[in-house]
C-alpha cells in the first residue's frame, strides 16, 4: 500500500526532490539542474523524478516561485522560472498520473516546514524570512498560514525599499536590498575574489575581520533588520525565524540581532512601546521546501476530507 509521498522544490538552479512519510521524516533526497527554457521541458524533467518513484507513493507535493493559486495548484509569474506563469501544475500532473498533487509557494513552503517541525512550532503568531537570491517569506498568526487574498501574504521581496528608490520613479524593493546572494557578491567583488558566489570564502573574511568585508556584512544585516521591525510593526508576531542557505552561519542570526537591538536603541518611542520578537535561525535550510510543500498537501488533503466527512453526516 502506498504510504509515502514525493516532494518536489523547483527552483531556478535545480529541482531538489525528495521521498518523505506521512510524520515528515525524510527518506531519500537528490537534485537534478533545472535545465529547462520552456514548460514542455520542465515536464519532462519531473516526469524522470516522479515515474520511478510512482509505485511507492500515494502523492505528490510541489514547492515552486511564483504566486500560487493552491485551490488549483496554477502558478502566476513564475519568479525565476517566467515561463510557469499560468502553469496548471497540479491539474497537469494529476491527469497524467492519477495521483493526488499539491503545489505552494516556495516562501511560503518554507514557512509551513518551521511550523510543522522546526523553529516555530510552538509559537502562535511568527514570520518566516528567506534571504536567498531574493528574499521568501511566510507569516503565521494563530497557527495558521496567512495566504491572502490573492495568494500573495508574506512576498516580502516586493515591499519597496524606499530609502534607496530614485526620485525618477525607479523604484528598488527589498528582493534587491536584501538579498543575500547580492551581498556575497558584493564582497567577492570588493575583495577581488576569483569566484563572486563564494558564500564559504566571503564569510572566511567576515570572520577573520577583514574590513571591507565586515562592512558590507553588517550594513546588510542592518537592512534586514530594518525590514524586520518594519514587519513587526504590522504583524507583531512572537518569533522570526531567518532561514536560506546564509542562515546557516550563525555570526548572520547574531549580527541581524545587534542591528534590531541598535535600531530599538536609537528611536526612544521604539525602546519604550515595541515589544521586540525573538529573531531565530531556522531549523530547515536547503530541505525546507520539501517539508513545508508536503505539510501543505497534507493539510489541504485532511481539510478537503473533513468537509466530506462533515457532508456525509448532514446526509445521513
Amino acid at each position: 500500500m502506498k504510504k509515502d509521498y514525493l516532494a518536489i522544490d523547483v527552483g531556478g538552479t535545480n529541482i531538489k526532490y525528495g521521498i518523505l512519510d506521512h510524520s515528515g521524516i525524510l527518506l531519500f533526497n537528490d537534485k537534478v539542474p533545472s535545465n529547462c527554457h520552456c514548460l514542455d521541458e520542465f515536464y519532462q524533467i519531473l516526469d524522470k523524478i516522479i515515474r520511478p518513484n510512482l509505485k511507492r507513493i500515494k502523492g505528490i507535493a510541489v514547492s515552486v516561485p511564483g504566486k500560487v493559486d493552491v485551490r488549483t495548484g496554477t502558478v502566476y509569474f513564475g519568479g525565476a522560472l517566467p515561463f510557469l506563469n499560468g502553469a496548471t501544475i497540479k491539474k497537469t500532473l494529476e491527469n497524467k498520473y492519477h495521483i493526488l498533487v499539491g503545489v505552494e509557494n516556495d516562501g511560503k513552503s518554507a514557512a509551513l516546514a518551521e511550523l510543522w517541525l522546526g523553529s516555530l512550532n510552538d509559537v502562535s503568531n511568527s514570520a518566516v524570512i528567506v534571504l536567498g537570491t531574493m528574499v521568501g517569506g511566510g507569516i503565521i498568526l494563530d497557527h495558521h498560514l496567512i495566504r491572502g487574498s490573492h495568494f500573495q501574504a508574506g512576498e516580502i521581496s516586493f515591499v519597496l525599499d524606499h530609502f534607496r528608490s530614485s526620485g525618477s520613479g525607479q523604484n528598488t524593493i527589498i528582493g534587491n536590498t536584501c538579498s543575500a546572494v547580492k551581498m556575497i557578491e558584493q564582497i567577492a567583488t570588493t575583495l577581488d575574489l576569483p569566484d563572486k558566489k563564494d558564500g564559504k570564502r566571503v564569510y572566511e573574511e567576515i570572520v577573520h575581520g577583514n574590513p571591507q568585508a565586515v562592512e558590507i556584512f553588517e550594513n546588510y544585516c542592518y537592512q534586514v533588520a530594518q525590514l524586520i521591525m518594519d514587519l513587526q510593526a504590522v504583524i507583531d508576531v512572537e518569533k522570526v525565524a531567518i532561514g536560506g542557505g546564509v542562515s546557516a552561519e550563525m555570526i548572520l542570526i547574531r549580527e541581524i540581532n545587534r542591528q534590531y537591538d541598535k535600531l530599538m536603541l536609537a528611536n526612544p518611542v521604539l525602546s519604550k512601546t515595541f515589544t521586540r520578537p525573538k529573531l531565530v535561525q531556522a531549523k530547515f535550510r536547503n530541505s525546507a521546501n520539501l517539508y513545508g510543500a508536503l505539510y501543505a498537501l497534507l493539510t489541504q488533503y485532511d481539510k478537503k476530507h473533513n468537509q466530506v466527512d462533515e457532508e456525509l453526516n448532514l446526509i445521513r
